[in-house]
């Protein structure tokens, strides 16, 4: 993304007055616009696309954030972690590696990734896409989550000292709206998952709006999620999600009063 950046010799500070002063020549002042946000260009009519988001979120890093010197441990980490997910979401998403090394795949790839600082989130475009197939992608994240805790996390307790864990992550389905060239988009399915993989001390949810869970997840699937309903910050204060059962049963009271039995 592109950075306001002036050179030394069209920057100065004016101590003369009362207060200091900043001074910047006239062709430094004028590059301060919106180019600085990288989307390009914002009037370009947004394109709406049926899309399902996945938000992966690393629970403590902020703590991670706060050791002795952490600019020595965290680009390392994030170098790692960030070419861990990948690998692992293309991996989740594969069935297997045909003879002419064409790959196939269960579900589609994202077409569309985001860091958002402590986290990524993840766009798959699901127009046209069968139901059964819609419905394996949150499946196929939750695998990804316990990967993390039974691959990466012990690997990462070597070179650092409490890495973040868990990973956690919120799925939802909706319609999302690109900004700019494309470069960004928004829409209420990022927010509600957002918010889902932040309600309480759980690590996976997803959203039972789109997802024909029931009906398209084998009962092995199936039985490991309990359906509720749950307020959702400004989204509504009935939303349907899907939470773990294992997970729900390990909340605290006062967490579980969150979720209620659906009528």
């Amino acid at each position: 993304m592109p950075q306001f950046t002036t050179d030394p010799e069209d920057t100065w500070r004016d101590s003369s007055g009362s207060e200091d002063t900043w001074l910047l020549s006239s062709k430094a002042f004028n590059t301060f616009g919106s180019d600085l946000i990288g989307l390009g260009k914002l009037d370009v009519p947004s394109q709406q696309t049926e899309a399902l988001c996945a938000i992966f979120d690393l629970a403590g890093f902020t703590r991670f954030c706060t050791q002795v010197d952490p600019h020595l441990a965290i680009p390392e980490f994030l170098s790692r972690f960030v070419d861990w997910l990948f690998v692992a979401i293309r991996d989740s998403c594969t069935e297997r590696v045909e003879s002419d090394g064409r790959v196939r795949l269960l579900v589609p790839l994202p077409f569309f990734a985001k860091f958002m600082g402590d986290g990524i989130l993840f766009l798959w475009d699901v127009e046209g896409i069968p139901n059964r197939a819609v419905c394996q992608i949150p499946v196929l994240m939750l695998a990804v989550l316990e990967r993390y805790q039974e691959e990466f996390l012990p690997l990462a307790q070597r070179p650092w000292d409490e890495p973040p864990s868990p990973l956690r992550c919120g799925v939802a389905r909706g319609r999302v709206s690109s900004v700019g060239d494309g470069k960004d988009f928004v829409g209420p399915c990022i927010n509600i998952a957002a918010r889902l993989q932040k309600l309480t001390s759980h690590t996976f949810s997803f959203s039972r709006r789109g997802f024909d869970a029931e009906r398209y997840l084998s009962n092995e699937q199936l039985v490991r999620f309990r359906l509720f309903v749950t307020p959702i910050r400004g989204i509504g204060p009935r939303e349907r999600v899907f939470v773990l059962a294992d997970e729900y049963s390990r909340l605290s009271e006062d967490e579980q009063k969150m979720f209620s039995v659906p009528d």
